[in-house]
C-alpha cells in the first residue's frame, strides 16, 4: 500500500467508526427500557393512543415501553420540545397530536422563542385520525348545533369552551367553527384534553371540541351530548351527528390525529426496526379492540405516507392559525 492509499484509509476510519455504533445499536436495540412521551395528561386522545400501542410494542420489542405524560402546559409544546431534545437513540419516542405543527407557528405569532421545530422529528407511524366533535353537557339547553349558534349570537363571548391549551388541536377546532358561524365564544385553556373534559363535566366550561374516543364513554353514560362533527363525513361511532359541512359551515374541517415520532437523526436501522414493530402493533387484536371500544378506528400509516400526510395537514392547520390570529 503506498502513502496515498494509507492516507485515504486513515481518512476513512472516522467515518467507519461513526457508522459502526449505528449498526451495533440496531442489532441490540432495544437493550433497555423505552420512554414514550405523551405531551398531555391522561384521558386525552394522545394518551388513548399511546397506552395500547406501548403495551403492544413492549411485547414485540421485549423491553418495557413506559408512557410518560409530560403535561407541562402549552398545548403539548413542553412534551414535544422534550422529545425533540432527547438523544436520537430510539429510547425516547413521542406520541403526539396534530397540534405538533401548529404550536411553533403560534410561538412565532406571539414573537415567543420557538420551543421546537417539526423538522426535528422523524415520523414513524400514524395511529389514529378522528374528526373533532362539538360536545356539551346533556343538561345543556342546546339540542342542535343551530341552537348553540343562535344562543351564542345573542350572548357574544359568554359561552365558555375548554381546550388542551392555546393553539392546541381543540382550541383551533373551536375557533375554526366560531369563525365560520360568526360567533364569539370564551376560551378557557386547560393543561390537556382530559382536564378540559373534566371541566366540562363539572360545569366549569359549557362546551368542548374533542375526539370521539374521549367523548364516547361520557355520551354513552348520558352525561354529554354531541352537536356536530368537524370531519368531512359522519362517523360510525356517532352516525346521527351531522357534519358542520352538512349544516352549511363549509370551511370547518378538523381532525385529531395521533402519531408516533422519533428524532430526525435517529439511525436508519433503528427507525426501520420501529417501523416494522409498529406495523405489527397496528394489526394486534388487543390494540384494535382497545381503539374500537373507545370509538376511535385505527388509521395506520407507515412512515412515508405519514410524512406526506403530516406535511399536507400541517399546511392546512397553519393557515387556520394565521386566520384565527392572536386569540387569547
Amino acid at each position: 500500500m503506498d502513502r496515498r492509499d494509507l492516507l485515504r484509509a486513515a481518512a476513512a476510519l472516522p467515518l467507519l467508526r461513526a457508522a459502526l455504533p449505528d449498526e451495533a445499536h440496531a442489532q441490540t436495540y432495544p437493550a433497555r427500557n423505552i420512554t414514550m412521551i405523551v405531551p398531555f395528561p391522561a384521558g386525552g386522545q394522545a394518551d388513548l393512543a399511546a397506552r395500547p400501542v406501548a403495551m403492544a410494542l413492549e411485547r414485540i420489542l421485549g423491553k418495557p415501553v413506559i408512557v410518560d405524560n409530560r403535561a407541562g402546559g402549552g398545548g403539548g409544546s413542553v412534551g414535544n420540545a422534550a422529545a425533540a431534545r432527547a438523544e436520537p437513540d430510539g429510547y425516547t419516542l413521542l406520541m403526539t397530536l396534530s397540534s405538533l405543527a401548529v404550536l411553533p407557528e403560534a410561538d412565532r405569532l406571539f414573537d415567543r422563542p420557538v420551543a421546537y421545530e417539526v423538522s426535528q422529528f422523524m415520523p414513524i407511524a400514524r395511529v389514529l385520525a378522528d374528526p373533532t366533535l362539538l360536545a356539551v353537557p346533556a343538561s345543556a339547553p342546546w339540542k342542535t348545533a343551530q341552537d348553540f349558534v343562535e344562543d351564542a349570537k345573542k350572548r357574544p363571548g359568554q359561552i365558555t369552551y375548554g381546550s388542551s391549551g392555546p393553539y392546541g388541536t381543540l382550541h383551533v377546532a373551536m375557533e375554526m367553527f366560531a369563525n365560520s358561524a360568526d360567533i364569539k365564544l370564551l376560551h378557557v385553556p386547560f393543561r390537556g384534553a382530559g382536564p378540559a373534559l373534566t371541566g366540562l363535566l363539572s360545569g366549569t366550561v359549557q362546551a368542548i371540541a374533542a375526539a370521539p374516543g374521549t367523548l364516547k364513554p361520557q355520551v354513552d353514560d348520558g352525561k354529554l351530548r354531541v352537536l356536530g362533527n368537524c370531519g368531512a363525513k359522519r362517523i360510525a361511532s356517532f352516525p346521527d351527528v351531522p357534519t358542520f359541512q352538512e349544516l352549511g359551515y363549509k370551511d370547518v374541517e378538523m381532525y385529531i390525529w395521533a402519531g408516533l415520532f422519533a428524532q430526525r437523526s435517529l439511525p436508519a436501522p433503528i427507525a426501520s426496526r420501529l417501523r416494522e414493530a409498529m406495523a405489527q402493533v397496528m394489526t394486534s387484536p388487543d390494540v384494535l379492540r382497545a381503539f374500537d371500544t373507545s370509538g376511535s378506528l385505527v388509521a395506520y400509516q407507515d412512515a412515508p405516507a405519514f410524512s406526506e400526510f403530516v406535511a399536507t395537514d400541517s399546511k392546512r392547520l397553519i393557515a387556520a392559525v394565521k386566520k384565527i390570529g392572536k386569540v387569547e
